[in-house]
This record gives C-alpha cells, structure tokens and sequence, in this order.
C-alpha cells in the first residue's frame, strides 16, 4: 500500500517582527515591509504527510497559492522530501477571502490528481480564521478531521487519527480521501536534506527566471484560474463576500515609561490611570 498526499501551504508575514510600517495608511497590511516565512502550522502538516511516506511508501505533493515569491515555500518543502510542488498564481484572485481562497484551492485539489489525504495547517498566522482547511473539505466533498495530532494507523481505505480536543484526545476512524488539518503538537518538522536540497536548488517558476530560462528538470509547475477550471465569479473580489467594517493601526511608540511602585498606593494609582484613558472601564 502506497499512500498519496497534497499538502496546502502558505506563505505569510513574520508577525514577530511587526514594526510601525507594518500597515498602510489605508489599514491595509504593507506586505512589502514584513519578512515572510513559511506558515508555521503548515510545517507540521508537511511533516505529517512526509511521514506517511516514510511510513507507507507514496508521493508527497505541495501546493501554494500567491504571488511568484511564494515559490520559496514550495522550494523550502522540496528541500524538506517533498516530491511535487504548484504554485497557484493569478492576479485575478487577488483579494480573495476565504470563500473564494478555498474554491480555488479546492479546484487545484481535483486538477492534481488522485489523493489519499489532503494536508492544511490549522490556521496561518496571518489571518487566524482556520476556515481555509475545512472550506475545502466542503468543497471537495471529503470527510474532515481537525486538530489533528497523529495518524495512528491507515488500513484497508481507513484511518485512525488521535485529535486533540483542548482537554483531552479523541480518537477517529474515517475512510478515505480525507482532509486533515494538523496542529503545532503534532510533530517536530524535520530539517532540509542536504541530498534533497542539491537535487532542488535550481528549481524555479517560469514568472521568476523567464519561460525560456529553465531546465526541464528545473521547472516548478505554475498554475493560472485557467488550468484549474475555476469560475471567475467565484474568485478574487467577485466571490468575496467579506466586508471589512472597520481596520484600525494601532502603533506602540516608545517614548518614555512609567515606574509603579509595588505598594497599595502604586496599585492605586496604576488603576487610576488606566480608568482614566479608558482601558478599564
């Protein structure tokens, strides 16, 4: 038995690493300031995929959705035992919410191929909505199981998954292809291979060197709305139904503290200030 994986990853703003340029005046993130990493959660849920492999035999493949830089996420998985990546990119999904992020994604799913898994992060760090994951199993019509935190067994077109359930574990029997979306705990991401990362470290997407530019064996497959069959109106800001309200830019400047003294009357006065300017209240 070999297993089949695609594994959803993304590229996001380091949110450690937030400064006053972090926003536009608009309220808007200014990505262009921001360092980017690969989602952390969606590292564990690599691993897991990685390790079926291991464990079974099979393919693992990577899928990103963004601008030509996101490839590095893609690269960064190859490094790491990955044996396809996809960069999805298309300015017409610009400005995609969750709903139409998910459909296309969900579409990139069904262009791939056969699967037994699909593998998502619980949630990335830039939006913190965990909607993605789930979204596509509803869109794919897959069984899904959240918080994953280990694959226990996979047998005859089964598997059993521990989840965690905040305070305690569950255990699951669901048949397969499924869609699981993975958590911190679940595993340690394993490093770059020095083997993976010389058989890899020339692979580009035709928009970052030039159609003409690359090696057959050195191409990462890149993808457009068009090669997946989306619907346009269900994509970018057509198939976007979120309305922000309101962003507020709260910016921290350092300019000076206060000491408060560990006494009654320091307390007192710390709560007086902080009823004064409305943070308690």
């Amino acid at each position: 038995m070999t297993i089949k994986s695609i594994v959803l990853v993304k590229q996001v703003p380091d949110t450690s690493n937030i400064t006053g340029e972090a926003m536009k005046e608009d309220g808007t993130i200014n990505r262009a300031a921001l360092p980017t990493i690969f989602n952390p959660e969606d590292a564990h849920a690599l691993e897991a995929a990685l390790d079926l492999k291991d464990r079974y035999g099979g393919t693992v493949t990577v899928m990103t959705m963004g601008l030509p830089k996101a490839a590095d996420v893609l690269r960064d998985c190859l490094y790491r035992g990955a044996d396809r990546g996809i960069l999805l990119t298309d300015r017409r999904a610009a400005a995609s919410d969750t709903l139409a992020t998910s459909y296309i994604l969900a579409q990139a799913v069904k262009t791939a191929g056969e699967f037994d898994f699909v593998f998502c992060g619980r949630q990335a760090i830039d939006g913190d909505t965990a909607q993605v994951g789930p979204q596509c199993a509803e869109k794919l019509g897959l069984p899904q199981v959240t918080y994953m935190e280990k694959i226990e067994e996979v047998v005859d077109g089964f598997a059993v998954i521990k989840r965690n359930i905040g305070n305690g574990w569950e255990r699951v029997r669901v048949k397969l292809p499924t869609l699981v979306t993975v958590v911190e705990t679940a595993n340690t991401p394993r490093p770059w291979s020095v083997k993976n990362v010389v058989r890899n470290k020339h692979k580009r997407v035709p928009l970052e060197v030039g159609e003409g530019e690359l090696a057959p064996g050195d191409r990462i497959e890149q993808w457009s709305l068009d090669d997946v069959s989306a619907d346009l109106n269900r994509c970018g800001l057509a198939g976007s139904p979120t309305k922000v309200h309101r962003i507020q830019s709260i910016v921290l400047k350092k300019e000076g503290f206060t000491e408060i003294l560990a006494t009654q009357e320091g307390i007192n006065g710390l709560i007086h200030e902080l009823v004064r300017d409305r943070t308690l209240g």
